[in-house]
């Protein structure tokens, strides 16, 4: 058998480019022929080639849903439209002129919003500041659609841009929101505040989380209601003795700005969590009795146990590799675990999807526990878990369950890995059914709360989305809402690359999904540059056949230039092939994920005689960093190029949640931390290397970047660093950067790995 087997082609829809030619847009040869060729200005200087979506959101069942519309009658602002999801029609409810506040001119520009549930009320949020990766602070309106009264919540001692995360009671009388790390009510019938807690030192947070809690367990509003309004249930987060990390900000002022936050790296102390519930009769709290050291436990999740009683609480120990599920008394605090989930690596909670069915007597829980990612349902004291959907299926995302037809729907492919297609299944497990057209792509999905009702989306790897509306469970389209034929038509005229799907032998009975960009006029009797984009960890799968806006685009560019363009998923991404696929990075996370790639890189190259292999690149960003160092110290005379983006150099400088996950704790596994941090390795590099990294990087701290800088000097390897300051992980703050950024890396690549054919 070929170690190569092409399992779909596809011919791009899209672009290509010879050498950078930013000439203005909109010239008269422009109007005249359209450029084929793609630059950098086009893609991401004024972008020619943005995709539109169709966002909604849902009401109660039988109430549709709202979209916010450019306002007809107020300048520069936005209405409210509400949604018939049978008919189609449509009508104004809450008009931008409602939302502006006295005294002003202008209407709050609109964040988020949401109404109590028989739309008397609406919750604006509004002029937000950033917190880490997403605007959580900002400031927070409510107006009242029988009155008319619009006014801002907080009080007179709220700062600007102080509120966080507010949300209605059930019974729509009052607001609960944290403010400076304590959790508050405010009355909406006469404007009292009533504190709910009292943060005994800065080390204290009430409502809300630490860094850690918020980046790896992907928890930020840290409070639910009860569902009788009488209540709230709430984290409370301690990081005393967890060491500081600081950042230094130069561009502020004249003097540094040093920024200074808790961070728990692999091996150290993490901050103390619980969880309890207040009492808005008697602003007292009651704890939960969690067993277990705090400080070596997560409670990763908290829901009301669809009453007011109850919490359902999920307790991960510090390895993660064991879930405790509890039932938690709001009165007293007892608890009693009801199931609990093992697995012999690692077991994740960013897939969990718990939902109460039957009246409250069971939920559903997402668990690996048999070797594949399956729904269970199970009775509310644990004495029965059967599974919904069958063995040898990963579900990728559980999204809806139906309770009228005891229907669960979920996204699975159990075929292919690289495709996405919405299922349905019984809560005994009977009828599964792709709901999903065969379209080969990717099907993603917004449910109504009822589960009628549905915005469908569809891409694949060379076409933009396409979003209708459509009814379940039979997948009939209602309406069309986005084509996106303006970009489609503009995308036929450009060179087209021709797009293919691989998999690739590695011996031992094991094959890897890949994707493999040609270059337009591609001639198989060259020889071409081979670009490889990678991340390869725990937490991303590269290999999905869908679109991928700029990025895929830069790519496109990229082979119109006469790059060859390739991406493979090793072991222990999260490719649904089952647990043991995923988990056999264990405790060897930049071990074995470098190996396969180099392995899948040599029968690329002896089955590719196009590709020449003097001229191989490799890049990513974070993880994908990680991967490129560890690809060019480890395989020196295999890979040759590489531009290494916001990388972790050593595992020992990251965090206890997601490092510990994969790794184990450090103390047990030395010799794991060492061989899978590409720092030890460095002396190796030959090839040419491009080090990216923001200084305000919180997540993967520049620090990691000047000891790795450190080490290869120390070696006496050259290379070239970028140092973009004041920006994040992402690197995108700031005028300019984006494309400042991509053209660093064009550039680098270009003189570093000439493109085109010999």
């Amino acid at each position: 058998m070929k170690s190569i087997i092409l399992t779909f082609l596809f011919i791009a829809t899209l672009p290509c480019c010879a050498a950078e030619q930013d000439k203005k847009p909109g010239s008269k040869k422009d109007k005249a022929k359209p450029d084929p060729q793609l630059t950098l200005q086009r893609i991401y200087g004024k972008p020619e080639f943005s995709s539109k979506g169709y966002s909604v959101k849902w009401l109660a069942p039988g109430q549709g849903y709202t979209r916010l519309v450019k306002s007809a009658e107020t300048e520069k602002a936005k209405d409210i439209v509400q949604h018939n999801a049978k008919n189609g029609a449509t009508n104004i409810l809450v008009a931008a002129s409602q939302l502006i506040p006295k005294g002003r001119t202008n209407a709050l520009a609109i964040s988020s919003y949401s109404f109590t549930k028989d739309l008397s009320r609406l919750l604006v949020y509004t002029n937000t500041k950033r917190v880490w990766r997403t605007n959580t602070r900002g400031d927070y309106w409510v107006l009242d659609l029988k009155n008319g009264r619009l006014r801002q919540l907080g009080g007179k001692d709220a700062k600007p841009s102080a509120l966080m995360f507010a949300a209605f009671s059930p019974d729509g009388h009052k607001v609960a929101y944290v403010r400076e790390r304590n959790l508050y009510v405010e009355n909406l019938a006469d404007g009292s505040i009533q504190a709910l807690t009292a943060a005994k030192s800065r080390t204290e947070i009430n409502g809300t989380f630490d860094w850690v809690y918020e980046e790896e367990l992907g928890l930020r509003k840290g409070f639910v209601w009860s569902p009788d309004s009488r209540s709230i249930a709430y984290w409370q987060i301690d990081e005393s003795g967890v060491k500081d990390m600081h950042m230094m900000d130069n561009i502020t002022g004249f003097y540094p700005n040093v920024i200074t936050f808790k961070y728990p790296k692999t091996g150290e102390r993490n901050a103390r969590g619980r969880v309890g519930v207040a009492s808005l009769q008697s602003g007292e709290t009651t704890w939960m009795k969690i067993p277990g050291d705090p400080r070596n436990h997560y409670i990763a999740r908290m829901q009301w146990a669809d009453n007011s009683r109850q919490l359902l609480v999920q307790q991960l120990n510090r390895l993660q590799n064991t879930n405790r599920v509890i039932l938690a008394s709001a009165w007293t605090g007892d608890v009693e675990t009801v199931f609990t989930d093992r697995d012999d690596a690692w077991l994740e909670v960013r897939f969990g999807f718990t939902k109460w069915v039957n009246d409250g007597k069971q939920f559903t829980f997402v668990s690996e526990r048999d070797g594949w990612r399956r729904v269970w349902l199970i009775s509310r004291d644990g004495r029965s878990v059967k599974p919904i959907t069958p063995v040898g299926i990963d579900v990728i995302q559980a999204l809806a369950v139906d309770e009228e037809k005891k229907l669960l729907y979920f996204i699975a492919s159990p075929k292919d890995p690289t495709q996405r297609f919405l299922h349905s299944v019984r809560f005994d497990g009977s009828d599964l059914k792709r709901v999903s057209p065969e379209r080969s792509g990717s099907h993603s999905y917004s449910i109504s709360p009822d589960a009628k009702w549905a915005v469908h989306t569809w891409s694949d790897f060379s076409n933009p989305s396409r979003l209708n509306f459509i009814s379940l469970p039979d997948h009939k389209v209602v309406r069309r809402l986005e084509r996106n034929r303006t970009l489609r038509k503009k995308l036929t005229k450009l060179d087209q690359p021709k797009s293919e799907f691989l998999r690739i032998d590695i011996g031992d009975g094991v094959e890897l999904d890949a994707w493999r960009i040609l270059p337009p006029n591609f001639n198989p009797k060259k020889k071409y540059p081979l670009l490889l984009y990678v991340y390869g960890e725990p937490a991303g799968q590269t290999v999905v056949d869908r679109w991928r806006g700029s990025g895929g685009m830069w790519n496109w560019m990229m082979a119109q230039r006469g790059y060859i363009l390739m991406s493979i998923d090793n072991r222990g991404t999260p490719s649904p092939r089952g647990n043991a696929w995923r988990k056999i990075v264990y405790r060897k996370v930049g071990i074995l994920a470098p190996k396969d790639q180099a392995a899948a890189l040599k029968n690329v190259l002896k089955d590719s005689p196009f590709i020449d292999p003097k001229r191989i690149g490799i890049w990513g960003w974070s993880g994908g960093g990680s991967m490129t160092l560890n690809a060019l110290f480890k395989y020196p005379d295999l890979y040759h190029t590489g531009v290494s983006i916001a990388p972790v150099p050593d595992q020992r400088l990251y965090d206890t949640i997601y490092q510990e996950r994969y790794m184990g704790l450090p103390d047990d596994n030395k010799e794991g931390y060492k061989e899978g941090s590409a720092i030890h390795f460095a002396k190796n590099l030959k090839g040419n290397l491009l080090l990216v990294h923001g200084t305000a990087d919180d997540n993967v701290h520049y620090q990691g970047m000047e000891k790795l800088v450190d080490q290869l000097i120390a070696h006496g390897k050259q290379f070239e660093m970028m140092a973009y300051p004041n920006r994040t992980h992402s690197i995108r703050e700031r005028k300019g950067t984006t494309m400042h950024l991509r053209r660093l890396m064009t550039d680098y690549l270009t003189r570093n790995l000439p493109p085109g054919p010999r």
